[in-house]
């Protein structure tokens, strides 16, 4: 696709906020949670973030959408938002590291792919190989050292992100709001459900968060929520798909970078070789179709009768 020169500085920005801004939120996370309850912080968040962005737009003349998509919508943030990002913090709670986090997330497209499948959705047998390939990086991952110590963890970021895989399939077949209202909406349903799920658990804040705890969830509303998915909505309606979704193999190399530079965290010789078979794997069910395009089918002629 050609970027005409007007363009080029927005989509520079659009990637940036993908590629960096959302690889930054899993060590936002593992900093928020040093100090606040996984599902209150993972509620505040949201909820802070649907208020403002539905603020913004009621303030500029958009309508409230109809019953129909604005149920859809709020069932979409909660297999996106509430499941699935919600279980990543609560596992990082659980101190998981935030760049195994990353990189088990970074899985999203491979199961994206299976649900594909269950909806009709042609696949082919290069794609099927790339999820062989990526499920053999996750028994890499969890034998690892930091995810073998702690199934539940796994296992929770496993759910996460299979509920934000079905949740992308999912919505893209039912209707939805138009524009950032779909967004707005669902984060406000993740964050009420979030809440609900934090007061059902009996979670409370033992003290007040620490000021490094109250500037990680404000980032991550205003830059891991509202910024971020805005860009995200700008490309895929400016670019082509391959580029919109490529921070799903660049997401974990920013979180490991982070969390390895910043956060003391480490990662085994066999958790470095998870991370590149992972990522390899999400390249070639995301790209394999430009970069080995299927050979035409040539239907011969019918002879003239």
């Amino acid at each position: 696709m050609r970027v005409r020169s007007g363009q080029l500085l927005p989509l520079v920005a659009a990637l940036f906020a993908l590629y960096i801004i959302w690889g930054s939120t899993y060590f936002a996370i593992a900093v928020g949670v040093k100090s606040w309850p996984p599902f209150m912080m993972a509620g505040v968040r949201f909820m802070v973030a649907g208020v403002l962005l539905m603020s913004v737009l009621l303030l500029r003349g958009h309508k409230l959408p109809a019953l129909r998509p604005m149920l859809n919508a709020a069932l979409i943030g909660v297999l996106l938002l509430a499941v699935g990002n919600g279980f990543v913090t609560v596992a990082e709670h659980q101190h998981v590291p935030s760049g195994i986090a990353a990189v088990m997330v970074a899985t999203v497209p491979l199961f994206t792919l299976c649900f594909s499948r269950l909806f009709g959705i042609q696949t082919r047998k290069l794609e099927w190989l790339g999820i062989a390939i990526g499920l053999g990086g996750i028994v890499l991952l969890n034998s690892g050292g930091n995810l073998s110590g702690n199934p539940w963890g796994a296992l929770l970021i496993l759910i996460g992100s299979l509920s934000w895989a079905f949740g992308s399939v999912y919505g893209s077949r039912i209707e939805l709001p138009t524009g950032l209202m779909a967004g707005a909406v669902e984060m406000l349903a993740a964050g009420i459900v979030l809440l609900a799920a934090s007061a059902l658990t009996g979670e409370h804040l033992t003290a007040m968060p620490t000021p490094a705890g109250f500037m990680a969830v404000a980032y991550l509303s205003l830059f891991g929520s509202i910024i971020a998915i805005s860009a995200y909505m700008y490309l895929i309606r400016n670019v082509a798909p391959v580029v919109a979704t490529s921070y799903a193999y660049v997401n974990p190399v920013v979180a490991v970078l982070l969390g390895t530079g910043f956060a003391g965290e480490s990662l085994s010789p066999v958790e470095w070789l998870a991370l590149g078979v992972i990522i390899f794997a999400v390249v070639l069910v995301t790209l394999g179709k430009y970069l080995l395009p299927p050979k035409p089918v040539v239907t011969p002629c019918e002879a003239e009768k």
